[in-house]
């Protein structure tokens, strides 16, 4: 799981959950089954009661796992309603006893699914509106190929037709929306290991829909579509006019030096320009993640968990080389200033060929970009030479 104690604090939900009437929804957003998505929510649920929230399970869904079933510690479980349908019992959420309940806070697992025959909505996703409209806050659960609008790219790289689906308005309304993130290597594992399917399924889940592409591929959507619905929330709810035409970037690599450090300068940079900012993890050929081993996948997911906790947006970006790909990042987000941190290259190295700052600089006439010094006070001692701004790295 990727820095979970860096991510909002259960008291932020907590205070927004007192400030509103209508309910509010929190959805914790995974890229395939088996990251970890219900065991954040039940986690979560365990803080709340422990602040004294009334929270209730409503729904959840363990797949038998085990770390899953632990979790669910002493939080109360809502009995699940019985339906007859064609000889078979199903077992849903009981929508009217929840209700009738009143909890503070319901965590509903799986929110792309489709209840049984008889049931008083279609959708999961219906019976949470009527829970916000109702008063009560919601947790829930959700992968990203349930969104509505991304089925037709999701069927054309994976060959799987999702028949649990989203309306993308249910998202785009979600007051937080958390990013549960594992690298595709961790994942595969965990499927190996029985922890995801039973074992006999495990085989051909792994040539199917959990190949490396695939779950590449589905981690850079997850990522997007809360960049995007970040996005759409500012503007809706007209915090782009409060923070004017600034616009700031910082670029990200799987080698970027201190990126904690550099993410932390960036946001108090942004805060006093009082301008969003973007947090992008720019993928150039060398950053595929053939190329990158599991622990630093996980570097990078932590460091872009971080971005979003300290109030940015954070994203991968595409392209032939680091200048093209955040040259092109400028242009369609209109972005006033570029943040870059100083490499640790030797000294000797300087005054030898053209820094990624010097290509910018070339490229993107216009726009500030600040170098920020991230390095140790150690790696500066041993360069043997005072700081040089042509330092700034290919990251």
């Amino acid at each position: 799981m990727s820095a979970t104690d860096e991510r909002p604090r259960p008291e932020h939900f907590l205070g927004l959950i007192r400030r509103q009437q209508r309910g509010r929804l929190k959805v914790y957003l995974g890229f395939a089954p088996g990251v970890g998505k219900t065991f954040e929510m039940l986690q979560e649920g365990q803080r709340l009661q422990k602040q004294g929230v009334d929270v209730v399970i409503g729904v959840v869904e363990t797949h038998g796992r085990t770390e899953t079933i632990a979790q669910i510690g002493t939080l109360p479980q809502l009995p699940r309603r019985r339906i007859e349908y064609r000889g078979v019992t199903l077992e849903e959420l009981d929508l009217e006893a929840l209700l009738a309940r009143r909890p503070t806070v319901a965590l509903i697992d799986e929110l792309a699914h489709t209840n049984a025959p008889g049931s008083r909505n279609a959708k999961r996703y219906q019976d949470v509106e009527q829970l916000l409209r109702a008063g009560i806050h919601v947790i829930t659960t959700m992968n990203i190929q349930h969104l509505e609008s991304l089925y037709d790219l999701i069927e054309q790289f994976t060959q799987v037709k999702v028949k649990e689906r989203v309306p993308d308005y249910v998202l785009a309304q979600a007051d937080q929306i958390v990013n549960v993130d594992v690298p595709a290597e961790d994942l595969q594992d965990r499927l190996r290991g029985g922890k995801v399917y039973p074992m006999e399924r495990v085989e051909r889940a792994l040539s199917h829909f959990f190949t490396a592409d695939n779950l590449t591929r589905l981690r850079e959507l997850a990522l997007e579509e809360i960049a995007n619905t970040l996005d759409r929330q500012r503007q809706k709810y007209g915090t782009s006019a409060q923070h004017g035409s600034e616009r700031v970037m910082v670029g990200l690599s799987s080698r970027s030096p201190n990126a904690h450090r550099l993410l932390r300068k960036t946001a108090r940079l942004a805060d006093r320009l009082n301008a969003p900012w973007y947090a992008v993890y720019v993928q150039t050929p060398q950053e595929r993640s053939d190329r990158i081993d599991a622990a630093t996948q996980r570097q990078v997911s932590e460091s872009l968990a971080l971005a979003t906790q300290l109030g940015g947006i954070s994203l991968p970006f595409n392209g032939p080389s680091f200048e093209a790909a955040v040259s092109a990042f400028v242009t369609e987000y209109r972005i006033t200033h570029i943040v870059m941190g100083r490499t640790r290259r030797p000294w000797y190295q300087r005054w030898f060929g053209q820094t990624a700052l010097d290509r910018l600089l070339q490229v993107l006439p216009g726009v500030d970009i600040t170098l920020i010094d991230v390095r140790d006070r150690r790696d500066t001692e041993q360069d043997g030479m005072p700081p040089d701004p042509r330092s700034a790295g290919d990251p």
